[in-house]
């Protein structure tokens, strides 16, 4: 009697198995959740809800302490194993956050425009279209090296600003637009010494004059107007082109109007909820 009722639960946990297997296909609504809870004979139930929930709490844990690097592995094991959880959406949105603080910014950018196609109408959109742009405002390095972050920053931060005008980013996101712009004529500028450095004058008042064109009231523009009248009268600078190198890093954007208690460490600024569509953190 022992070997058939061993036989009969072999049975029965091999047809489970192959009907969990066929469940995706067959559409039935009627069917969800008939696997969340799990029995193996140890008399403990677990269901798959409270998993994703001890890993939220395990993975909120670590990010609040600063480590990225374990709140990610707790995530990602959240949206591989319980994609359709209620923790899932908490998952997506701070696997990107983590990338994000371990200044991994391409893969956090990618994961919050994944987080925007599949929850438009979240409450976190706001934050998420910000993070976007701190994205790319983060990849910015100096003037005389790659500056399209400067460029994606402004377009990023500029749909934010037109999407969501009075959100609690946009003071920041204009004041950041300013310093990513500041940056951009800091290159013109750049670009016009480096003309005067290899004696290509005519290139340099090219760049000095659609600089000051463009941009007249831009920080740089009284050495910009010194520099341009030297050379359209024949005196260009030979000798300490360094003192006339604008700063190479990115400027400060607090100096464009954000102060540091209304704009400092975003992340504690809201970003959860939507009208029934909600991103849950540990409470």
């Amino acid at each position: 009697m022992a070997i058939i009722r061993r036989q009969t639960t072999r049975r029965t946990l091999i047809s489970l198995f192959l009907l969990a297997l066929l469940l995706p296909l067959s559409g039935c609504s009627t069917m969800q959740g008939m696997f969340d809870k799990f029995t193996f004979g140890s008399g403990e139930t677990e269901t798959a809800e409270d998993s994703a929930q001890a890993l939220a709490v395990k993975g909120m844990d670590a990010f609040n302490v600063g480590d990225y690097y374990e709140a990610l592995q707790a995530f990602n094991e959240i949206l591989d194993r319980f994609p359709f959880s209620s923790q899932a959406m908490l998952a997506e949105l701070k696997a990107a956050d983590c990338h994000y603080y371990r200044k991994e910014y391409l893969e956090a950018k990618m994961l919050y425009q994944e987080f925007e196609e599949r929850h438009p109408t979240n409450e976190a959109i706001p934050y998420v279209m910000f993070q976007i742009g701190m994205c790319d405002f983060m990849r910015t390095d100096r003037i005389d090296r790659d500056i399209t972050g400067a460029q994606d920053a402004i377009r990023s931060f500029s749909r934010l600003l037109r999407a969501y005008p009075d959100s609690p980013y946009s003071r920041e996101a204009r004041a950041r637009i300013a310093a990513a712009r500041e940056f951009l004529v800091n290159h013109e500028y750049f670009v016009a010494v480096f003309y005067v450095r290899t004696k290509e004058y005519s290139q340099a008042i090219h760049r000095l004059k659609y600089l000051l064109s463009m941009y007249p009231d831009s920080s740089i523009a009284p050495k910009a107007r010194a520099l341009l009248k030297r050379l359209e009268e024949g005196r260009p600078p030979v000798w300490g082109l360094r003192k006339w190198l604008p700063d190479l890093s990115m400027p400060d954007w607090k100096f464009w109007g954000s102060d540091k208690k209304e704009a400092g460490d975003h992340k504690s600024l809201p970003a959860a909820g939507t009208g029934g569509d909600t991103v849950r953190e540990k409470q």
